[in-house]
């Protein structure tokens, strides 16, 4: 999945977007930054998962409360060598079960990893955004009662499937605490949440890929909603750039606010029209508004999160 991720991510860098804050569009940025940013997660998640594996993967035949008193530690060091484990440094008749509690944490940090990337594709195919679609077979049906409805099941089931996972977390945390040398308080649930979580987690993973294979992305469409409201997203620029003309941040602040509610708020002239009708806007900054209002203006150093990553574009 990550090498799906990281070919879409070169694919759409110079895909412009509207990045979001809160849900509401906020400045420019690329679809392939975007998507950078979950590789970089899932190369989080993938070297978690291989700390966590190493570090449970331990093993102990040491007696009834792990001293040793029937069995000789040299046939605890070649079975555990047999099976490709560690001897547990100090045992009791169990290993401890903080290390089983880390490796179904990297599970479900894991799993919330492709949470947050079916979350993003699913905001995405909103009706009232429509800027990414999950794969859509010819003949699937997204609604027996609705035939125009083109439902994200697929990235719903990832987002249903994390729940799980991190509700088996909880379990796994409780199983640290065991009376004395040992109790059975924790084996009856760990038959039950590793299997389960593991499975889930692959699963997902399996989803997600080909999600991101199959994604369908329209970058007109995020080209009209990066002009949402004559240009709102560039706000900030605008306020930046009467700073720059000598006027004061309060009464920046007032005027690009003053503007960008009324082109949110009304039918008719944008953000950038509203502007240009403003005498003391255009005296400061006029000829600058190209400038002020240039999408890829603010995105130079996007490439740097692919070089860090490994992606093989350069600046």
């Amino acid at each position: 999945m990550r090498e799906a991720a990281a070919e879409l991510a070169v694919r759409h860098r110079r895909t412009l977007m509207a990045g979001r804050t809160h849900g509401v569009v906020a400045e420019p940025t690329t679809f392939g930054f975007k998507v950078a940013g979950w590789v970089a997660e899932l190369d989080r998640a993938i070297a978690r998962l291989a700390r966590a594996t190493d570090e449970v993967a331990v093993g102990r035949i040491s007696g009834a409360v792990g001293t040793h008193a029937t069995v000789d530690p040299r046939v605890e060091e070649y079975v555990c060598a047999e099976l490709g484990l560690k001897p547990d440094p100090v045992s009791t008749q169990v290993v401890a079960r903080d290390r089983h509690a880390s490796f179904m944490s990297a599970l479900a940090l894991a799993a919330g990893a492709l949470e947050r990337i079916a979350i993003e594709i699913r905001h995405l195919q909103r009706s009232e955004v429509g800027e990414a679609f999950e794969p859509f077979g010819v003949e699937q049906k997204g609604s027996s009662a609705m035939p125009h409805k083109r439902n994200p099941v697929m990235t719903e089931r990832v987002c249903g499937l994390a729940r799980v996972v991190r509700g088996h977390l909880v379990t796994a945390l409780e199983n640290t605490g065991l009376w004395h040398e040992r109790d059975i308080s924790h084996s009856s649930a760990e038959r039950i949440i590793f299997p389960d979580a593991c499975a889930a987690v692959d699963y997902m993973a399996l989803e997600m890929a080909k999600v991101l294979t199959g994604l369908q992305v329209r970058p007109d469409r995020m080209l009209r909603n990066l002009q949402f409201g004559g240009g709102v997203v560039f706000s900030q620029r605008v306020m930046l750039a009467l700073l720059d003309s000598g006027m004061s941040r309060e009464d920046a602040y007032l005027v690009v606010q003053k503007a960008a509610m009324k082109a949110l708020d009304e039918e008719g002239p944008g953000f950038r029209a509203i502007l240009e009708k403003d005498a003391e806007v255009m005296r400061r900054i006029g000829a600058r508004l190209d400038e002020v209002f240039d999408p890829w203006a603010g995105l130079e150093h996007t490439d740097l999160a692919y070089e860090r990553l490994g992606l093989g574009v350069r600046r």
